[in-house]
């Protein structure tokens, strides 16, 4: 199996393992929002909503710009990608494993 830890992949997993983490990773991928707009929807303090963003930023999911007093986020869909490889293989696996059992089942009827 290829070594997808190099990319990071356990702190990736652990980010998003935050249901609203992953709330603000699917907001940026409609793109660049300031804090204040990614907020909008979460019932939570601004401080509180700002440490969910240190931590993607920390784990390299999401990037951002200061222009004037604003902070504008936006998605690095590239960080997610050692996870992404990660899923595919352990997908492609399973289906491997389920299509031999399937034939195994029919094997079975035919006898």
């Amino acid at each position: 199996m290829v070594n997808y830890y190099k990319d990071n992949l356990d702190q990736v997993f652990s980010v998003l393992s935050d249901p609203t983490r992953r709330k603000i990773v699917e907001e940026l991928s409609k793109g660049e929002m300031t804090v204040k707009k990614l907020a909008e929807p979460f019932d939570m303090s601004l401080p509180a909503f700002t440490k969910h963003l240190k931590v993607l930023e920390n784990a390299g999911v999401v990037t951002f710009k200061k222009e004037g007093r604003y902070k504008y986020y936006s998605l690095k869909p590239e960080a997610l990608e050692g996870a992404i490889q990660w899923m595919n293989h352990w997908r492609s696996y399973w289906e491997s494993q389920l299509s031999r059992l399937d034939t195994y089942f029919e094997n079975l009827d035919d006898d």
